[in-house]
């Protein structure tokens, strides 16, 4: 059915690449404005590169394809300041906001909890989920004054509806996001506005792409490649997959945008191949 979010409006944040980018494509698909966020800088710490301005001219690109329009700003969620600026001028030039992917997030090399840095647990705090609650803060205002209702689609990860050792940071960070959505839920029903979480399993992107993330998998390897992370992380999962396509996550938040999924609000809904209930 094509057309499902036609003439809306969308914010999403870490748009620049990996899911985000996906998110932008295949809500322009359905016929949906965008307005895209990224940091487009390295972070600090995180054992792959960030992605680049580059990379956000070429979301751009990709959704102008589509016969779409797209408003991309380079703004990092932890600043929100320069994140509501993006957005507001996003919102002027567009019209107006219907749905808000809060999808920015960062991944780590891993650690005990007892061996963490200060510097390395507070940057995946503030990205992860201060972050998140940024992108919601920024929103809900403009989406309150549509008065025509919306949804709120943030992105946690498998990792926060269960524990994993080795990235205390991560985890935490990932459990809040899943309050922040309960809590939003409730604010927000009243204006017809609907949050929801979703929560991938591994999704083939440069955030587990990289030899750190093969680490984790594989510590029994000095240089482990993807192929030898590929079984270790397909038994993370019920299906026989190693990792699911930025695209399937899409299609979760294209749903929980659309119309179909017109009263689902409060879930938490795992795009995980069963990863949770193994």
């Amino acid at each position: 059915m094509a057309g499902r979010v036609e003439g809306k409006v969308a914010f999403i944040t870490g748009a620049a690449r990996g899911q985000g980018r996906s998110h932008a494509i295949r809500l322009a698909q359905e016929g949906a404005d965008i307005i895209a966020v990224d940091v487009c800088e390295d972070m600090p710490g995180m054992p792959y590169a960030g992605a680049t301005e580059q990379d956000l001219a070429e979301t751009v690109k990709e959704v102008e394809a589509l016969d779409r329009r797209i408003v991309a700003t380079k703004a990092d969620v932890r600043d929100f300041g320069a994140l509501k600026e993006a957005l507001d001028d996003g919102v002027a030039q567009l019209g107006r906001l219907d749905i808000v992917s809060a999808n920015a997030g960062i991944g780590s090399s891993p650690y005990a909890a007892q061996d963490l840095a200060e510097q390395t647990w507070q940057d995946m705090i503030d990205v992860n989920l201060t972050g998140v609650w940024h992108t919601a803060k920024a929103a809900v205002p403009h989406l309150i004054e549509g008065g025509h209702g919306g949804s709120i689609v943030l992105t946690s990860s498998a990792a926060g509806l269960q524990a994993y050792a080795n990235v205390a940071h991560y985890v935490s960070a990932k459990h809040g996001v899943v309050g922040l959505m309960r809590t939003l839920a409730l604010e927000l029903a009243p204006h017809s506005i609907r949050v929801n979480s979703i929560h991938p399993t591994q999704v083939d992107t440069p955030m587990i792409q990289n030899e750190a993330t093969y680490r984790l998998f594989r510590p029994d390897l000095v240089h482990p490649s993807r192929a030898d992370f590929e079984p270790a992380s397909q038994a993370m999962n019920v299906l026989p997959i190693p990792w699911v396509d930025a695209v399937d996550i899409s299609n979760a938040v294209l749903f929980l945008a659309s119309d179909e999924a017109r009263y689902i609000t409060g879930v938490a809904l795992p795009v995980d191949a069963g990863a949770v209930i193994k």
